[in-house]
């Protein structure tokens, strides 16, 4: 727990390497990712597949677009791994991590 899929390969490599194999080759992969959750001024809202590469942009097309209301340069986003669940102000260009739940804010004008 709380691993990349690369450290917990090196960390593998390591346990097996000295007594069980000469030279062991291990691949880690993560199958399913936690979904992302988009709220506020976005045509579809509710729990996304996760795409590892994804930026809020692109999430945000995937729930079909923007609204006429929604403020289109940055999104609120409280990450997953957050003990105390902070709104954070980022980017629409920035990377979408497994569990975000993302806000799109409403425009004034």
């Amino acid at each position: 727990g709380g691993l990349t899929p690369a450290e917990l390969e090196a960390l593998l490599v390591d346990l097996y390497k000295p007594d069980y194999l000469v030279n062991p080759r291990i691949f880690i992969q993560v199958m399913n990712y936690r979904p992302y959750y988009l709220i506020g001024e976005v045509r579809g809202t509710g729990a996304f597949p996760f795409k590892a590469g994804m930026t809020y942009l692109t999430a945000i097309a995937n729930a079909g677009g923007f609204t006429y209301r929604a403020k289109k340069d940055h999104v609120i986003v409280i990450r997953a791994d957050d003990p105390e669940q902070r709104e954070i102000e980022l980017d629409v260009e920035e990377k979408v991590q497994p569990g975000d739940i993302i806000r799109v804010e409403e425009r004034l004008f």
